[in-house]
């Protein structure tokens, strides 16, 4: 794991967060800077920049369903929530360790931006 990388870091415990939801694979825990009441970034463990660099579908798969579990445990699922991976720069993507952001709990409009 890159010792610069954010995510890496929080992964390897080296800046203390909460998780909302751990696997081998992954882990969860609410953005800091939330856009929707449920904001929950799933990050594998596994240090991949972008959705263009990974390679296992397994992993990808892994997120997705992990943020399904998430919103049924948070009361979402029924309603309704969206996950987004923002995959390079002009996408907004910030940090490059790929990652899935679980928005939910209010009415989420289209187009997003």
């Amino acid at each position: 794991m890159p010792d610069d990388c954010l995510f890496c870091r929080i992964v390897r415990g080296d800046i203390p967060v909460p998780f909302v939801y751990e696997t081998p694979q992954c882990v969860a825990f609410r953005d800091i800077n939330p856009q929707a009441p449920l904001h929950v970034l799933v990050v594998p463990r596994e240090h991949v920049a972008s959705l263009d660099a990974a390679r296992d579908p397994a992993l990808i798969g892994e997120l997705s369903l992990a943020a399904a579990e998430i919103a049924r445990r948070e009361g979402v699922a029924e309603r309704g929530y969206r996950t987004v991976m923002n995959t390079n720069a002009e996408a907004g993507q910030t940090v490059f360790h790929v990652h899935l952001h679980l928005l939910g709990g209010r009415a989420l409009g289209w187009p997003p931006g």
